[in-house]
């Protein structure tokens, strides 16, 4: 299989008009600033297209529910079915239900349990999540360097548990801190805000409430690092003495890095990651073959380069 490239995604998408098809979208959640980017990025790609038709679903956070959109979607007749797993760990009842009616399946964004498995009419088009906890952890620590510490306390904040990214994300951290580097580094707990930064408000208050002395919140995504930093600002902690960390380079989270509260993120492209499952989608509906994992580069977010990422995500 021919590897697909993101700039051959953006061609093939703008050279439309012999993709008539109906394709069946199934979002984990329609409340979450990421997917959101990702869902909207997917609806204007579509829009631009001749015959290409979306039916666009929230689960709801809802794996049952999810699994029953898949279904409806094969009884209606799509052509090709887009998923953004609840669940990562119940993919594989979905890709069961396709397979039966062989109808072709891409999963986007978050890796499936069975990615290794798919059969040749399914997908996965993401980012590899082995880069961005690591380029996050990997800056923090430069962070610590440069401001002279030879010991540094952290937090850390997980997304959910039974998503493969979070998983992963947390391991980058472990993985980072475990080299020589930045062995210096010491998680004081651990825990998780189920991505959402009211959660994570709430987690970082009772940490605060505990008074042990820290030097940074290392988090899974940037919903959970504003949570953080907003706990910390309501504490009156000086964000200057704190390194915070996140993922996605949401709009919320750089607007947080130009007021000098967060201080890395790691830019996810939701809008590429999105025209890659739709492409794959198309191809696939046409009996084409695509590469089963499809990786969209993660890449580094710092004040520094920050003006780069303005106008993305």
């Amino acid at each position: 299989m021919k590897k697909l490239l993101l700039g051959v995604v953006f061609s093939a998408l703008m050279s439309s008009s012999a993709l008539a098809a109906k394709i069946g979208v199934s979002m984990a959640l329609f409340d979450d600033n990421f997917l959101t980017v990702l869902r909207n990025g997917m609806i204007e790609q579509a829009k631009g297209m001749d015959g290409v038709e979306l039916q666009v679903e929230d689960a709801q956070n809802d794996v049952a529910k999810q699994l029953d959109q898949i279904k409806n979607f094969v009884a209606s007749g799509v052509d090709a079915i887009i998923v953004n797993p609840v669940d990562t760990s119940a993919t594989q009842a979905m890709s069961d239900a396709a397979a039966a009616a062989k109808v072709p399946l891409v999963y986007v964004n978050r890796e499936p349990v069975n990615v290794d498995t798919l059969p040749d009419n399914q997908a996965f088009v993401a980012s590899n999540e082995v880069e961005s906890g690591t380029l996050e952890t990997q800056e923090v620590c430069r962070l610590f360097k440069e401001a002279g510490k030879t010991e540094a306390n952290v937090y850390v904040i997980m997304g959910e548990l039974s998503n493969q990214a979070a998983v992963q994300r947390t391991k980058d951290i472990d993985d980072v801190i475990a080299t020589p580097e930045c062995s210096f580094i010491k998680i004081i707990d651990k825990q998780t805000s189920n991505w959402k930064r009211e959660e994570a408000q709430n987690l970082m208050t009772n940490w605060l409430s505990t008074g042990t002395p820290f030097d940074g919140v290392i988090a899974n995504n940037d919903e959970s690092a504003i949570g953080a930093i907003q706990a910390m600002k309501a504490a009156n902690i000086d964000m200057k003495s704190v390194v915070v960390g996140g993922v996605d380079a949401t709009q919320d989270a750089l607007s947080a890095m130009q007021a000098g509260d967060l201080d890395v993120t790691v830019f996810q492209d939701a809008a590429g990651q999105g025209a890659g499952a739709l492409d794959a989608a198309l191809k696939l509906s046409k009996g084409e073959a695509v590469e089963q994992k499809v990786y969209i580069p993660f890449q580094l977010v710092t004040p520094a380069n920050i003006d780069k990422f303005l106008q993305k995500n």
